[in-house]
């Protein structure tokens, strides 16, 4: 098998790109590096630089083959995406159907779509909150995921796309980009090295469900397996559509949500905990400090992954203190620091 995987010179996309290797199949990585890094595609993975946003991407991907599409090239800053959404929305969405329209003259491979819990579901009124929870992205960002899912729904009903979306929880682990603005643990990582005080936005009471990237990358794995059978990934496992294409929003959820499956732990950690875990992995005495809450930052972000252990029996495996000192690990080595 091989597979085309955008982004997979980016933190998450590297570690699924090291599954589809250790798995024995052929990657092929698709990068503008823009944000991603050529030193994070591994060993025996193809690198192509182009910007899927572009035009002509059929003629850059020529002569590229491909049995199934792994889309995780994004722009991921959510601060970013409010500030120019056309921007957010070119890279975000036209590189997707740029995509979308390669592989549909190849014969429309099937895809597995890295699209996001948090910022769909908005403050959930259900905690760990399932696929069919209310959709009320309020970033650009967040909008660009869920219409996202809603161009896959219809290669789907109109070119027989079949299709998984991941929808991740708070992702963490090596490679993560210590000074961006996704992700608080490996900035604080950072931070600690630094010998600096924390800082904690309002009461620090914030829950979040953080997923280790180890286990998002098995996730990734075992749908592109199912996929590469013949699963839709619209079905439960040998039964018909769980709901019917047309189907309106109800109790079943979104229209969208049968080939959603969300990826997290259902394991809510509060910014305050998180502060006690690092000082507990590193040995050190934290300090921190308290600066104003900001706004639109949800309190509550865990999500229900019951639905891809009934359908892909995945779990997640990695310990949380274990993943964190992997973590604290590879943010040292990489600033030449010892611990």
């Amino acid at each position: 098998m091989r597979v085309l995987l955008s982004g997979g010179a980016g933190f998450i996309g590297s570690h699924v790109a090291e599954r589809y290797l250790a798995g024995g199949w052929n990657v092929v990585v698709v990068d503008d590096l823009s944000t991603g890094r050529r030193e994070n595609v591994p060993d025996g993975a193809e690198l192509v630089v182009a910007d899927l946003s572009e035009p002509h991407l059929d003629r850059v991907l020529a002569n590229v083959a491909f049995d199934l599409v792994n889309h995780h090239a994004a722009q991921i800053d959510v601060r970013a995406s409010v500030r120019d959404p056309a921007h957010d929305a070119r890279l975000n969405l036209i590189g997707l159907l740029n995509l979308l329209e390669v592989a549909r003259a190849r014969g429309m491979p099937p895809v597995v779509f890295a699209s996001s819990g948090g910022v769909l579901y908005g403050e959930a009124d259900v905690i760990p909150t399932p696929e069919t929870a209310p959709k009320v992205p309020i970033s650009p960002y967040g909008v660009a995921k869920l219409a996202s899912e809603y161009y896959l729904r219809y290669y789907a009903e109109v070119h027989g796309l079949r299709y998984v979306a991941l929808r991740y929880g708070n992702v963490y682990g090596p490679r993560q980009n210590p000074e961006g603005e996704a992700g608080v643990i490996s900035i604080f990582c950072n931070r600690i090295l630094e010998g600096a005080s924390l800082t904690v936005f309002g009461t620090g009471d914030q829950e979040r469900d953080f997923v280790y990237a180890g286990d998002v990358a098995e996730v990734n794995w075992l749908a592109s397996q199912a996929l590469a059978s013949g699963w839709d990934g619209r079905e439960e496992r040998g039964d018909p559509l769980s709901v019917p294409i047309g189907a309106p929003a109800g109790e079943e959820g979104d229209a969208v949500d049968p080939a959603a499956l969300n990826v997290g732990t259902g394991r809510a950690v509060s910014v305050l905990d998180l502060v006690l875990a690092l000082g507990g992995v590193t040995g050190r005495k934290l300090e921190r400090r308290h600066d104003a809450a900001r706004p639109g930052e949800l309190l509550h972000s865990t999500l229900d992954a019951s639905k891809a252990a009934r359908r892909l029996g995945w779990a997640p495996r990695t310990p949380f203190l274990e993943g964190l000192d992997a973590t604290f690990r590879w943010v040292s080595e990489s600033r030449g620091d010892s611990r």
